[in-house]
């Protein structure tokens, strides 16, 4: 097969030369062994490196190079292709280089030196207070209801991650209405529970002693198998009740979580204090939140004042 038949055909591993093809599958086979990266994943990465092949214009992999790479970049750009995806298409090309220096088939890493192309951080999406009303504002009279409104009361009233709620213990709920999260890192943070919060959380309680849950099962939130539920349970759930409660755009738990924090920021302007809420080790990552606050304003800017208002 010719290099030019290889930039036209880059569809199956089928296509290309043996010297190519052999080393993506050793590749996909040391990310879902060795690594034990998920099959979305292992395919995903499959099908970037077969989508960089069509730009690269080879017939082995020791003959690529920095340049060769640039190329490829160049022609992403030209497809108008997003910073998203050719970053993406950056990092699985770097780690599978990475991979054949470490089996000594690369004396280098030929893409190590290709800086990655900046990209705007997207704003998080959150709901206003009417939508998070609307969300929660939901019949909590049925165990999968109850149960429901305390996990999402302490998504938004706590502003904790969803790998937090599915992790948290009974023993997790301590006195003076608060609860105690472990967060990334293994770090522990206590946090304050809201007079809702609280309510619901104590309302779920008591239905959970009605499950007769086995004694060594300590998670506080459990399926109707008696098991600790899940982070795809939890997402499941939430795109049921948004769905009820007519709210039509995309939702999940870290939405949540965002409007915990725009919110409590909107509201009292304390950045350090929302840093220690969400346990964000460095205030950059909370930073962002202040750009939402000033899109805030804006609008209220927007609809206030005279000179803003539009005949």
């Amino acid at each position: 097969m010719t290099s030019s038949r290889v930039q036209t055909t880059i569809t199956k591993l089928e296509d290309l030369p043996e010297e190519l093809s052999s080393w993506i599958v050793k590749f996909i086979h040391f990310i879902r062994v060795e690594r034990q990266l998920s099959e979305h994943t292992c395919r995903n990465y499959q099908r970037q490196i077969l989508s960089a092949l069509a730009h690269l214009n080879l017939t082995s992999w020791q003959q690529l190079s920095a340049d060769h790479i640039k190329m490829m970049l160049m022609q992403c750009s030209r497809a108008k292709l997003s910073t998203r995806t050719i970053n993406l298409r950056l990092t699985v090309l770097r780690n599978f280089c990475e991979y054949m220096v470490s089996q000594s088939y690369l004396p280098n890493n030929p893409v190590a030196s290709i800086q990655s192309l900046k990209q705007s951080k997207p704003l998080p999406k959150q709901l206003n207070v009417d939508e998070m009303g609307s969300l929660l504002n939901f019949d909590s009279n049925s165990f999968l209801g109850i149960r429901d409104k305390a996990m999402f009361e302490l998504l938004y009233g706590c502003g904790i991650r969803l790998s937090e709620l599915t992790g948290l213990r009974l023993s997790d709920i301590l006195a003076s209405n608060e609860i105690r999260v472990i967060g990334k890192g293994n770090k522990e943070r206590r946090l304050p529970l809201g007079k809702k919060a609280n309510k619901a959380l104590q309302d779920w309680l008591v239905e959970r002693d009605k499950l007769r849950a086995s004694d060594d099962e300590s998670a506080l939130f459990l399926s109707n198998r008696k098991t600790r539920i899940s982070n795809r349970q939890v997402q499941t759930r939430l795109d049921h009740w948004a769905k009820q409660q007519t709210l039509y755009q995309q939702i999940s738990p870290h939405t949540l979580r965002h409007s915990f924090a725009t919110h409590v920021l909107e509201s009292s302007n304390d950045l350090r204090g929302v840093q220690e809420l969400l346990g964000h080790a460095n205030l950059s990552t909370t930073q962002v939140y202040t750009h939402l606050n000033f899109q805030h304003l804006s609008q209220t800017y927007d609809q206030a004042h005279p000179r803003a208002k539009k005949k």
